[in-house]
């Protein structure tokens, strides 16, 4: 019997690549795109160019994949990785890098894993020979091809592949193809677009805005499932890494791109990725928090029941980060880095949280968030008080974290006499009710220490957000 290898290959240098000469949104897209995909075409083109039985490719995309073959298959592998390599390094400018590593089939899953993580190592310790050159720009006929691919796979079919240009993918055919679904044998490719009013193009992200409720605002959620590479460090047989592999891919790309298109999300979001273990959507401000929500909601029902017999915490969580452009002008790649630097932030501070409105909140402090958010908005729509009232509210909390000691007020009664001021009065007992309990979810109900709550802050601005209309800031 043939010896068996096992073949896995990483994808380095995304993010660089993905912000690198300042793209337009159509650009940006197209690139996270073909990113997504690499590291699902080419370990199925390997594995078709050779004539090998589709059941050898183990797990594949998050920028990585995992193939078994016969030993007799390396030296051909290897000659096809150089080649897709060095196409990468062409169409990116320099800014990605295909690695990989080879070794038998044999002994212990952690042994194994071991040698592979060695090889890695070693190849990442090793500089290209091209890589003193600085990455130019990226040239105009290259960008074509991303803004082209966004496009084009918008409503595609089917991927294409040929060696001829081993590191491009296509929508229009080429010696392999595979179909666009959710079987084993298709490639996965979460791609919800919300269109324009007149259904021709896709909208873009200043049309989106105006879809919001409130403020017509845009922005970026990313979401990353927490301590996934330990998780996966922890696995005892390549059956159970390809098992995990599979759940986590399929969880993003089919949840994300189902809630994409619900009802309440459909014209307000578009679909920028799904990898092995993240993800990241834009679209209106409102649209987005909810999103969060459901898809953390959904996470935990799915975590709770396929990992029940693996023990630990690790890679049950997931934590997000929500940013907000500034301006509807503001290009995608900027907002998406933003997004990116505040879900580091928050995986630093906690994990299973959701970076919000300049506070980061445990997912069950959200939900006190949106109920006191909706206790502010009634004030408005229910009872007449000025929107005003909602920035009087937040130059409170901005005082009292300016203040030395952090959270606590003065003089209770002060504090009291100015929200009493702020919120104004009236003879009808809901009033004068609902005002009252604001109050306390606001800060509390010990006379003596108030505190102003963690989730109080985010609550305002997202009523702000909720009740002020364009221009306004």
């Amino acid at each position: 019997m043939s010896v068996q290898i096992l073949l896995q290959g990483k994808i380095l240098g995304a993010e660089e690549f993905l912000l690198s000469g300042h793209p337009g949104e159509a650009l940006f897209a197209g690139r996270l795109r073909w990113v997504s995909l690499l590291s699902e075409v080419l370990p199925r083109a390997l594995i078709d160019g050779l004539g090998l039985s589709k059941m050898l490719l183990g797990s594949s995309g998050g920028e990585q994949f995992l193939v078994v073959l016969p030993e007799e298959a390396r030296p051909q592998a290897e000659e096809f990785l150089n080649a897709a390599g060095a196409g990468i390094r062409q169409l990116s400018q320099g800014h990605l890098q295909l690695l990989w590593a080879i070794t038998e089939n044999l002994g212990d899953w952690t042994v194994v894993r071991k040698r592979i993580n060695d090889e890695f190592q070693r190849k990442q310790g090793t500089p290209l020979a091209d890589s003193g050159s600085m990455a130019e720009s990226v040239p105009e006929t290259d960008s074509r091809y991303f803004e082209d691919l966004a496009g084009s796979l918008r409503d595609a079919s089917t991927i294409g592949w040929s060696p001829e240009f081993p590191a491009q993918i296509s929508s229009s055919g080429g010696k392999f193809n595979w179909s666009v679904g959710s079987t084993p044998d298709a490639v996965p490719l979460a791609r919800h677009t919300a269109l324009t009013d007149d259904g021709r193009d896709a909208a873009s992200a200043p049309v989106l805005a105006g879809r919001a409720e409130g403020r017509p605002v845009w922005g970026v959620l990313r979401g990353d499932v927490d301590n996934f590479a330990i998780r996966m460090r922890r696995l005892h047989s390549i059956e159970e890494h390809v098992q995990l592999s599979v759940l986590y891919k399929q969880f993003f790309a089919g949840e994300v791109e189902v809630l994409c298109s619900l009802p309440e999300f459909w014209r307000k979001v578009n679909l920028l990725y799904t990898g092995g273990d993240d993800f990241a959507v834009y679209g209106a401000w409102d649209a987005l928090i909810a999103f969060a929500r459901e898809l953390q909601r959904l996470f935990h029902r799915v975590t709770e029941e396929q990992l029940k017999d693996f023990p630990g915490p690790e890679g049950k969580t997931i934590t997000m980060a929500l940013a907000l452009a500034p301006d509807l002008e503001t290009p995608l790649a900027s907002v998406y880095e933003r997004a990116g630097d505040k879900l580091n932030v928050a995986k630093s501070a906690d994990k299973d949280c959701f970076y919000l409105l300049g506070r980061t909140l445990e997912w069950k402090q959200l939900a006190d968030a949106g109920e006191l958010k909706d206790e502010l908005t009634a004030m408005v729509r229910e009872f007449g008080v000025p929107p005003q009232y909602i920035r009087d509210l937040c130059g409170i909390y901005r005082e009292t974290r300016r203040a030395p000691g952090a959270r606590r007020t003065e003089r209770p009664w002060r504090f009291h006499r100015r929200l009493l001021r702020i919120l104004g009065s009236s003879r009808s007992r809901d009033f004068q009710k609902a005002r009252t309990s604001l109050i306390a979810d606001l800060v509390g109900k010990n006379p003596v220490n108030l505190k102003l709550r963690p989730s109080g802050r985010v609550a305002l601005e997202w009523a702000r957000l909720s009740t002020e209309g364009p221009g306004e800031s």
